[in-house]
C-alpha cells in the first residue's frame, strides 16, 4: 500500500507541478506553432522535445524487454527504429529548401491531390489514436494486473491529468514540459543504470557481451526496423510537426542529434532486461528488476515510465488538435484545437477497456504504412496521383498479410522470432516502389 500511496503521489505532483509551469497559450500561433515571444525552438529545445517525444513509456518497455529476450542485441535492434530521426531529418530539410512546401500536408495536397492528403491524414490519425492507449496501459501496469481497479484508475486520472496542462498550452506545452521530462529521463536511467551495475554479478563487459548477433536472435527486428525507417517517420505527425517549427538548418541539426541520442537512450534502458536476463528473470523486464531492487528503484523505474508516457501523451494531443484545426482546415481557433484534445484523450482510452495489445502499435502500423517509402524517397520525382495510391494501399495490403499470420513462408529466408516482420518489409516495399515507379512508365 506503501508503494501505491507513492505512485500516485509521482503522478499527481508531478502533472499539477508541469500544469503549472506550462506556458498558457493566448495565440494559435503559441498553440498550434510553439511560438514563444514570436521565437521558434533553439537547436537545444527541439532535440529534447524529439528524443523525448519518441521515448514513449511503450517504446522503453519494449527495449527492456528486447534485452531480456535477446541480450544488447534487442537493444541495438531497437534503436535501429531511431535512424528514423535522420531519414525525416534529411528529406524534411530538402522539402523546405528545395520543394518549398510548409507541412506534409502541403506536399501532399500539391504533388498528389486532395484525395491522398486525406488518406494520409486517416494513416496518422489512425498513428495518433494508437498512441494513447498504448502508453496509458503502460502506466496502468504499474498500478495493478490488467482489468483491475487501481489499474484502470491509473490510466483515467494520469490521462486526465496530461491532458490539462496540454490543453493549457498545445504544442508550446508540449515542447516546454518535454524539455523538463528529457532531464528528468535522463536523471532517472543514470541511478537505475547506477543501480544494476553496483550489484556485484553484473559487469560492463557482461552487457556488452550479452546477446548473439544472428537473425534468429535479434537481427530480423534490426533489419526490420531500419527498413521501415524510411517510411515510418513520415506517419508520425508527433516528429514531423517539428520538422516544421524551426529553420531549415536548425531542424536538421536537430534531427540528426536526436538519431543518435535517442538511439543511445534506447540501448542504455535495454540494460535492464539485460540485466534482468542475467539474473534469469522472466515477465515483464523493468517491473521485475524494480521488484528485485526494492521500493526506491521500483518508484524511479515507475516515474520514468511516466515521464516518457506523459511526454508521448501532451505531444499526440497536440499534434492531433493541428492535424484537425491547422493541417485539415477544420478551425484554426484556439477553443477547437482544446476540444479535439479532448477528443482523442476520450476516444484513444476506449481501447484499454477491450483489452487491446501493446506491442502491436509499433510494428503492424510501420508495416502498414511502408508505400509510404517511395512517396518521400522519390519526393521529387514526377510521377501521376495513381502512384501514391498504389503504393500506399499495397503497404497496407502487406500489413494486413502480417496481422493475419497470411504471408507466404516460401519468401522467408531466415529464422527466428520477427523473421515474418522482416521479410513482409522486404517484399512489401520492393513491391510498392514498383508499383509507384510504374505508372510513370506506363505514360511515357
Amino acid at each position: 500500500m506503501n508503494v501505491q500511496i507513492w505512485q500516485w503521489a509521482l503522478i499527481i505532483v508531478s502533472s499539477l507541478i508541469l500544469f503549472l509551469l506550462s506556458p498558457y497559450a493566448k495565440t494559435t500561433d503559441a498553440f498550434f506553432k510553439a511560438t514563444h515571444k514570436k521565437k521558434a525552438p533553439s537547436a537545444l529545445w527541439l532535440t529534447g522535445s524529439l528524443i523525448i517525444s519518441w521515448i514513449f513509456a511503450k517504446s522503453i518497455t519494449n527495449a527492456a524487454n528486447l534485452g531480456l529476450d535477446f541480450g544488447i542485441v534487442g537493444g541495438v535492434a531497437y534503436a535501429g527504429y531511431y535512424l528514423s530521426f535522420t531519414v525525416a531529418g534529411i528529406i524534411m530539410y530538402q522539402l523546405r529548401v528545395k520543394g518549398g512546401f510548409k507541412s506534409i500536408h502541403h506536399f501532399l495536397t500539391s504533388k498528389f491531390g486532395k484525395g491522398a492528403m486525406a488518406l494520409f491524414s486517416i494513416l496518422i490519425a489512425i498513428r495518433l489514436f494508437n498512441e494513447v492507449w498504448s502508453n496509458t496501459m503502460v502506466i496502468g501496469s504499474y498500478f495493478g494486473e490488467q482489468g483491475s481497479a487501481p489499474y484502470y484508475w491509473a490510466i483515467l486520472v494520469f490521462t486526465a491529468l496530461t491532458l490539462a496542462y496540454a490543453i493549457k498550452g498545445g504544442l508550446s506545452s508540449s515542447i516546454f514540459t518535454d524539455v523538463i521530462q528529457m532531464v528528468l529521463f535522463s536523471v532517472l536511467l543514470v541511478i537505475i543504470l547506477g543501480a544494476i551495475f553496483s550489484a556485484e554479478e553484473f559487469t560492463v563487459n557482461e552487457a556488452v557481451t550479452s546477446g548473439v548477433w544472428s537473425f534468429e536472435l535479434g537481427l530480423n527486428l534490426f533489419f526490420a526496423a531500419i527498413i521501415q525507417s524510411f517510411s515510418y517517420p513520415f506517419h508520425d505527425p508527433v516528429l514531423t510537426d517539428r520538422a516544421f517549427l524551426s529553420s531549415p538548418k536548425v531542424t536538421r541539426k536537430s534531427f540528426l542529434w536526436a538519431s543518435l541520442l535517442g538511439a543511445i537512450c534506447i540501448v542504455l534502458f535495454s540494460l535492464i532486461g539485460v540485466y534482468a536476463q542475467r539474473q534469469g528473470m522472466a515477465g515483464q523486464a523493468a517491473v521485475e528488476v524494480g521488484k528485485a531492487f526494492g521500493v526506491i528503484i521500483l518508484l524511479v523505474i515507475n516515474f520514468i515510465m511516466i515521464t516518457s508516457a506523459a511526454s508521448t501523451l501532451d505531444s499526440t494531443f497536440a499534434s492531433f488538435s493541428k492535424l484537425l484545426s491547422v493541417d485539415l482546415n477544420m478551425g484554426i481557433d484556439l477553443t477547437f484545437g482544446r476540444a479535439s484534445m479532448a477528443a482523442i484523450a476520450v476516444l484513444g482510452t476506449i481501447p484499454v477497456f477491450l483489452d487491446a495489445e501493446i506491442l502491436s502499435a509499433t510494428t503492424i502500423s510501420g508495416t502498414m504504412v511502408i508505400g509510404l517509402t517511395p512517396v518521400f524517397m522519390f519526393w521529387n520525382k514526377k510521377v501521376p496521383p495513381i502512384s501514391f495510391y498504389l503504393s500506399v494501399l499495397c503497404g497496407i495490403l502487406f500489413g494486413f498479410l502480417l496481422v493475419f499470420n497470411a504471408f507466404p513462408e516460401a519468401l522467408i529466408f531466415t529464422n527466428g522470432k520477427y523473421a515474418d516482420l522482416l521479410w513482409v518489409n522486404v517484399w512489401g516495399i520492393l513491391s510498392c516502389i514498383i508499383l509507384y515507379v510504374v505508372p510513370s512508365w506506363i505514360k511515357k
